[in-house]
């Protein structure tokens, strides 16, 4: 699946808003604009924005919503429906207005599992540049496929921040969702009542193949960063990819609440002994309170690559049984003792594992972490003020 980079994608935006300004306005289905004072009986033009809900419902397949700055307050789920669908040509947009932060808020909303904020249950759709907060459960939530998810900041929802998932008990297995991207997003302080839930990212339970996160950051969420869990009474989920992406902080949220019940792992990547082949690959674990990355009972071949793990609680890496392949991983201690790593598998000496001492490249890694987003949506990571790429 291939995504257009984000600089690209501003420039169409760009460009579509000067050809509004120097042609006759386009068909409402088309081009929508949305904005925090929107009526649901405006047109939808930049001078007349209706509300994002009328706009899903007006909108073309291919067309663009643009939604403008400003916070949107909302007491119920915000739906985009099944069969709703962009082209594989032309995905349907959903963007925030250039050089603009909306922000839909669900504070209204009572914790509950029915309780999401933006749900996406079509297909071909590109999601851009949104905030999605204080949800009673998930902040979004992908029920369909071959969706791009980007630049979004889902934080302080009562449930995992960004989740793909089925729509419903009775979608069957061959619709599950497949084929997404969540690229340059990130996901924090994201926590249930019972601690033990709200990850930044799951792709869990009832998910397709070629799920891919990249780019993406989770942090000081109640639970996990990442949350691939398996379970007997829905079986195998398609293989995830997560790659370039960093996970620090998790079951600590930001103002230093922990909860017992919480896992608290960086990347959890498995279940109830049901075996996947996912791939994590350049990817960094930094100061989660368990884990840094974990197989969580998954017996699978999962390929390991390229990854740095440091300072977690418990193991950097922890793999207790498998075919796992590990290659050019490196694990570090600086301020945190933890325990020796267990890599059950193909581990061979392009790895540096902690078996109690640092190895040479841990010399990359000491020092503050810190982290952005690059103009073209790439992350840079730093320890001590120094880009490292793993």
């Amino acid at each position: 699946m291939q995504v257009r980079p984000v600089i690209a994608c501003v420039s169409l935006l760009a460009g579509a808003l000067v050809a509004l300004s120097g042609t006759p306005a386009q068909a409402a289905s088309t081009t929508q604009y949305v904005s925090p004072s929107g009526t649901d009986s405006a047109a939808g033009t930049e001078s007349a924005p209706t509300t994002l809900a009328t706009a899903i419902s007006r909108i073309a397949p291919g067309g663009t919503i643009y939604v403008r700055g400003g916070t949107y307050n909302y007491s119920s789920t915000i739906t985009i429906p099944a069969g709703s669908n962009g082209t594989s040509s032309a995905r349907t947009n959903l963007s925030a207005y250039p050089g603009e932060k909306p922000v839909l808020n669900f504070s209204a909303q009572s914790e509950s599992s029915s309780n999401r904020g933006l749900q996406l249950n079509a297909n071909y759709w590109h999601v851009y540049g949104l905030t999605v907060e204080r949800a009673g459960d998930n902040g979004i939530y992908v029920g369909g496929s071959n969706n791009v998810i980007e630049r979004t900041v889902t934080r302080y929802n009562r449930d995992t921040g960004l989740q793909l998932g089925r729509i419903s008990s009775s979608t069957p297995s061959s619709q599950w969702p497949s084929n997404n991207l969540i690229v340059s997003a990130e996901s924090h302080d994201n926590a249930d009542s019972d601690g033990e839930d709200a990850d930044g990212f799951a792709a869990k339970l009832t998910t397709g193949t070629g799920n891919v996160f990249r780019y993406a950051v989770s942090h000081n969420n109640i639970d996990d960063g990442w949350d691939l869990y398996t379970k007997t009474d829905t079986g195998a989920i398609g293989p995830v990819t997560i790659e370039y992406s960093l996970s620090y902080n998790n079951g600590t949220l930001s103002n230093g609440t922990v909860n017992a019940n919480g896992d608290r792992n960086g990347y959890k990547l498995g279940g109830d002994d049901i075996a996947v082949n996912h791939v994590v690959q350049h990817s960094i674990a930094y100061r989660n309170g368990k884990h840094g990355f974990t197989y969580n009972s998954n017996p699978g071949k999962m390929t390991i690559s390229n990854n740095v793990s440091v300072d977690n609680t418990q193991r950097n890496f922890s793999f207790d049984a498998g075919t796992h392949v590990y290659r050019n991983n490196t694990s570090c201690r600086y301020a945190v003792s933890g325990s020796n790593d267990k890599t059950i598998g193909d581990a061979d000496s392009s790895n540096q594992f902690w078996t109690g001492t640092n190895g040479s490249r841990c010399s990359s890694y000491s020092g503050a972490l810190g982290w952005s987003f690059a103009s073209d949506g790439r992350l840079a990571v730093t320890f001590g003020g120094k880009v490292v790429t793993p």
